[in-house]
């Protein structure tokens, strides 16, 4: 299975004209999203609190995550964004893909919309 990237922009609350735009790579192995820290704080966005993370190596490592707006495909959802390291690519979890109503199609590796989103 190859990589899928896609265009997410993160938005800031409450901070007008606060967005930051940038290729994700769609990690359905992620929960939540991540961003590098400079390009968050640069556009107003808050650590609201800190956690442990599983990073690619197997290791624990804790950063902090803020809250913010996302757009996906011309939808909007929000959710945690975790305060990156700098040199990190940005990361966009399965918890936003869900909220979305999103998923990924491992035919074409492309993101499409589901028909309808489960409440179940």
């Amino acid at each position: 299975m190859g990589l899928t990237h896609v265009t997410v922009r993160l938005r800031s609350f409450g901070v007008p004209n606060g967005s930051y735009e940038a290729s994700f790579l769609v990690d359905t192995g992620a929960t939540d999203c991540l961003a590098p820290a400079s390009a968050l704080r640069k556009i107003g966005v808050q650590p609201v609190g800190r956690n442990m993370y599983e990073v690619a190596n197997g290791t624990a490592e804790e950063f902090e995550f803020g809250l913010v707006e996302i757009t996906v495909m011309d939808e909007i959802t929000a959710g945690r964004v975790i305060f990156g390291p700098e040199n990190a690519e940005s990361l966009l979890g399965v918890t936003t893909l869900e909220s979305a109503g999103l998923t990924i199609d491992p035919a074409n590796q492309q993101l499409r919309r589901l028909p309808a989103i489960p409440l179940k």
